[in-house]
């Protein structure tokens, strides 16, 4: 496979997102004070890594096989740390990491919903799909996150 400019370039941006994911969410995972948020972090961190290698993998011109699995953010159950009622700090600071990533996943979910249709080949189109679906699960967990914790 062999890609065009356009679609090297889209592929670049994407990476750009997803590296500064990567470097986000190791740097609010060092930050957060709950461990179930620094878990969360960890995990997220984890995935925008391999998100970052698939699209390397296209820009060496081979389309790593997806899941096409939404299941991850719908079975998220985090546990509270943070009880109703308590206004503590740490709460606050929590809260806006996890807000503040929320607006990340869905800046980068929507760079991949508009993406997708630069690519031609449907095996490129499926993967970002893929992403995209996975991005959204990132602020479904992140949010669930929130809920568990009164922050929503």
């Amino acid at each position: 496979m062999v890609l065009t400019e356009k679609e090297t370039a889209a592929i670049k941006d994407l990476q750009t997102q997803e590296q500064a994911c990567i470097e986000k969410y190791d740097k609010y995972a060092n930050e957060a004070t709950d461990h179930v948020l620094k878990d969360l972090f960890t995990t997220l961190k984890q995935h925008e890594e391999k998100h970052y290698q698939s699209l390397g993998q296209v820009l060496n011109g081979q389309v790593p096989s997806c899941d096409c699995n939404d299941s991850k953010g719908k079975m998220y159950t985090p546990v509270a740390s943070y009880g109703a009622g308590v206004e503590s700090d740490a709460k606050k600071h929590d809260c806006f990491l996890a807000t503040d990533s929320i607006g990340t996943e869905k800046l980068v979910s929507g760079e991949y919903n508009t993406d997708v249709f630069v690519f031609g080949d449907s095996d490129v189109r499926k993967l970002l799909a893929d992403i995209q679906i996975e991005e959204q699960n990132h602020a479904e967990m992140l949010y669930k996150y929130k809920v568990a914790n009164s922050m929503a």
